[in-house]
């Protein structure tokens, strides 16, 4: 990673991600740029250098910001209409330790609003393209932070995974995206979504950068309970897997998956085994509940999650209410997308009256079976391998109409956020058509690092 220092001037790199971020202004990757606080803070910086003072380990590299982090930079808006004027009293934590080691943010990146979708074209602000193609997705909800790593606007991007927001746009732009593992960094100030599975991560085009990244965000929060203590401190060419075995999952390999993207990955299984990797195939039958049961799941925090966007305490109100009652429903109708009122509508149905003990509280004991066979997985091995999506990137408004379609893009990542555990994807490969493909490596718990190393190791190679 490129830091400020004597010779190189943040000035200098804050200015030419500005400039970068100008030239592929029609990807539509920012909602809002922060050039001139980002100009000033590389001045300080700069000016720090100078003087002979210390400086952190992120001095003066530019970054984008997933715009469902709080800020006191610009209005957080989560890509929602109903907050497209929220200006955030406080600061995540997660971006008060990357700025308290000199990062600098440049713009808040474009995502489904609310993080709900796998395209970015749930976003008020409109859908993000491709990089690679600029006809098809970015992927969501991450999309702009995963495409202004791709096309070297900034140096690294924070994002949020709850289902796979950060490793499928990670996969279809050919960039680093890591879920960590649930509770290594803090949920304080990033825009809920649903509170059992969201993570922060980050996307960089390097395993090491990532880690560099991840190191500085992760670690107890008191402001977050269930963060966890500090696990972030090994270096990545010390860790040695305990088996040096990776399991591939043969269920992942099934009916609908592209060919190519089954090709991409069975490939990148024979760069580990050429790293010194047993690569065994194993079955997870479970894994083909993960979808139903995350989609029952997460509908339900959500509802529960968005019942505080009420044309009162936030933002939107409807200009038509004339009365409590118009307040309430009018402002959220206005101000919520399509994708927003589907999944608050399953989700107050699941907790409904006579339906949670058929749906909800299934679908929690379904979990603990799902969690349980990931167990007795890394009992045989140190990491697992799949696809991150079944799918290269689509093309634009290919599945806007069949929300179902568009569900069936996160089958090979949910699994692992409903399971909490860490999930890294990898530039693995791409199509015939140069369209980008992702590995993904799932670890157990606190394991974040060992994918790292595996990653890096394969990378280096």
């Amino acid at each position: 990673m490129i830091i400020a220092d004597k010779t190189t001037k943040a000035v200098d790199l804050v200015q030419a991600a500005l400039d970068q971020a100008e030239k592929y202004k029609d990807h539509n990757i920012f909602i809002s740029l922060n050039a001139e606080k980002a100009l000033a803070r590389a001045k300080e910086i700069d000016e720090k250098i100078a003087r002979g003072e210390e400086v952190g380990k992120l001095a003066g590299v530019p970054y984008a910001l997933k715009d469902n982090y709080s800020s006191h930079d610009g209005n957080t808006t989560a890509a929602a209409h109903i907050l497209d004027s929220y200006h955030s009293p406080i600061t995540a934590t997660a971006v008060e330790r990357i700025e308290a080691e000199g990062a600098i943010m440049i713009g808040r990146a474009n995502l489904d609003a609310f993080a709900h979708g796998g395209s970015t074209e749930n976003s008020y602000f409109g859908a993000t393209k491709n990089a690679a193609d600029e006809t098809r997705v970015a992927g969501g909800s991450s999309g702009g932070s995963a495409v202004s790593v791709a096309l070297d606007v900034v140096q690294f991007a924070l994002g949020s995974d709850t289902g796979g927001s950060i490793r499928q746009p990670a996969s279809f732009n050919g960039v680093y995206g890591i879920k960590p593992t649930f509770g290594a960094v803090s949920r304080y100030g990033v825009v809920a979504m649903a509170s059992s599975t969201d993570t922060m991560g980050c996307f960089a085009k390097k395993a090491e950068d990532v880690d560099l990244v991840m190191s500085i965000m992760s670690g107890k929060d008191a402001k977050d309970s269930t963060s966890l203590e500090d696990y972030w401190t090994k270096n990545l060419d010390e860790i040695q897997p305990a088996k040096k075995k990776i399991g591939l999952i043969r269920d992942c390999f099934g009916d609908g998956i592209n060919p190519e993207v089954a090709e991409i990955v069975r490939n990148y299984a024979k760069k580990l085994e050429a790293q010194g990797y047993e690569i065994e195939e194993f079955d997870m039958p479970i894994l083909k509940y993960g979808l139903a049961i995350y989609y029952v799941v997460q509908p339900a925090e959500v509802a529960s999650n968005l019942s505080r966007y009420d044309g009162i305490r936030y933002a939107l109100r409807s200009k038509d209410a004339k009365g409590l009652d118009d307040i309430y429903t009018k402002s959220r109708s206005e101000g919520f997308m399509k994708e927003n009122k589907r999944r608050i509508m399953i989700g107050n149905f699941v907790l409904s009256s006579g339906f949670y003990d058929a749906y909800y509280l299934k679908a929690q004991k379904a979990r603990t079976l799902l969690i349980n066979a990931y167990n007795e997985a890394f009992e045989k091995y140190d990491a697992l391998l799949c696809p991150v999506a079944p799918t290269p990137a689509f093309k634009l408004g290919e599945k806007t109409s069949d929300p179902l379609t568009m569900y069936l893009e996160d089958a090979m990542t949910v699994p692992a956020s409903m399971a909490g555990l860490p999930a890294l994807s990898v530039p693995a490969g791409e199509t015939e058509d140069g369209l980008p493909v992702g590995a993904q490596l799932i670890g157990q718990r606190q394991s974040d690092q060992l994918l790292l190393s595996i990653a890096k190791h394969c990378e280096e190679a």
